[in-house]
């Protein structure tokens, strides 16, 4: 498993594995980037979260 590579972590996972993913890159807790992210998608302006995430969700490959 090559950590400095940013996937999907499917074990780690409420929807997709986007967040959980992001925190094992990151070197994070999974809930604190999952109510981080709600945070600041909530807070912006037209929920551009959840369009963030669902581009997220395409683009990063699944961890094997």
């Amino acid at each position: 498993m090559n950590t400095n590579r940013l996937t999907r972590n499917p074990n780690d996972s409420w929807i997709a594995g986007v967040c959980g993913g992001i925190a094992r890159w990151l070197g994070w807790n999974s809930d604190g980037v999952r109510f981080l992210y709600v945070l600041l998608s909530v807070l912006s302006a037209g929920f551009p979260g959840t369009f963030v995430y669902l581009v997220l969700w395409m683009i990063m490959p699944e961890e094997e």
